[in-house]
């Protein structure tokens, strides 16, 4: 049952005083209250922690109750969840995967209407109860129960259909493969599309192969989004439709930086054959963006950005001058072979170390050349088109 006894002045007090106490030694002291458990409280500090950083707006905002952390820990964040709601556009859109309700949330800002699916009796009580306190609209329909089911019994069309799978199995396990998945969208695409006048929106895990998923829903793909935060991929969007199209496929990489946003746009099936160039390094030194190396676009970003590429498996870049770019930006201070000797000379103990197209690890490297962790100095092991392996002493730009 959802305990409202949660909302207590004192309670709320309590947990917001403790959320950098031990938790458990805090649970060893038991509650002090008499109608709010230890585990309740310790529920609600646990997931709040976690709410900070991942949905500041809820963390912010008073009278709101918090789920399992494993419910928050299978949510979109609060920058993706935003950035979504401007992916699409209508009147009216389902969730049927509904959860903590972030996403729900945003898309309501930009929609009329929203229903909120969760099977979750309990979860579903709670979204709605903090929706009392997020938002100014009365938008929302909550709907506690299975969103397949709530579709097969409807005659409603809506604009979207959103989704996001669980990608956890029966005994918890972490799953990406669609059909592994629950709701199996496979499953039950065609059931989907009749009730989406535009097409389904769906979230799924960074793991799932591009190749994989297309096949498997029939090319009926519009687009495809790679959401990264802090070079860190976050989650896949597919924009799903009753078109087939096997022959062009645009895939937008967005990658949230702390001060910046950025985009790169290519298209699918042009990465084979993009026109790319091979020069030793130049005084530039390129590393995309993770969304950019999730989508495989190491020709497209060459070509785009007129960059040569070092090797044709280091995925680094190099230009005359500098420019703009989708990732991080270095000058090349020195670059030599890879020989210990030749390193030592340099006198560098501590940096940071990337390796590409190399047959030793970070680790190993570390261990090798006696280097420290750390610094603004930056050191790219790599292997360049003739198959020489080089050290490039970088700085950041």
């Amino acid at each position: 049952m959802l305990n409202k006894a949660i909302l207590h002045p004192e309670v709320q007090e309590f947990i917001n005083t403790n959320l950098k106490t031990d938790l458990p030694q805090l649970i060893l002291k038991g509650s002090p209250f008499s109608d709010v458990s230890i585990q309740e409280l310790a529920t609600q500090i646990e997931t709040k922690q976690k709410a900070e950083k991942k949905i500041p707006l809820w963390f912010a905002a008073e009278n709101i109750i918090y789920p399992k952390s494993l419910n928050l820990e299978q949510t979109s964040s609060q920058i993706t969840a935003q950035y979504k709601a401007e992916q699409i556009e209508g009147e009216t859109l389902i969730d049927l995967t509904g959860g903590f309700g972030i996403d729900g949330f945003f898309f309501a800002e930009k929609f009329q209407s929203i229903t909120h699916c969760e099977l979750n009796e309990e979860l579903s009580k709670l979204v709605k109860h903090n929706f009392q306190y997020l938002s100014k609209k009365n938008n929302i329909e909550f709907y506690a129960g299975n969103g397949i089911d709530f579709l097969k019994n409807t005659n409603q069309i809506f604009d979207w259909i959103y989704i996001d799978p669980s990608r956890r199995n029966e005994v918890g396990g972490r799953v990406f493969r669609l059909e592994a998945c629950e709701p199996d969208i496979l499953q039950h695409l065609e059931l989907l599309l009749k009730h989406a006048r535009n097409g389904v929106f769906m979230k799924t895990s960074p793991l799932l192969d591009f190749s994989l998923g297309l096949k498997e829903l029939h090319f009926q793909v519009e687009e495809i989004q790679i959401v990264a935060v802090n070079n860190d991929v976050k989650e896949l969007l597919w924009k799903i439709t009753s078109e087939k199209n096997e022959s062009k496929l645009p895939v937008k990489c967005v990658n949230f930086s702390k001060d910046k946003e950025q985009v790169f746009q290519a298209d699918f099936y042009a990465e084979n054959t993009a026109e790319i160039n091979y020069s030793e390094p130049l005084p530039y030194l390129y590393e995309p963006n993770a969304a950019i190396l999730k989508g495989g676009f190491f020709n497209s970003v060459a070509e785009k950005f007129q960059l040569n590429k070092i090797a044709p498996h280091s995925h680094l870049y190099t230009s005359e001058v500098k420019i703009e770019f989708p990732g991080r930006v270095f000058k090349i201070e020195e670059q030599l072979p890879f020989q210990k000797k030749s390193f030592k000379k340099l006198g560098i103990t501590k940096a940071n170390v990337t390796t590409r197209n190399f047959p030793l690890s970070v680790d190993q490297i570390r261990k090798k050349l006696s280097i420290k962790d750390g610094g603004n100095t930056y050191l790219f092991f790599t292997t360049n088109s003739t198959n020489e392996k080089l050290i490039l002493v970088c700085k950041k730009v």
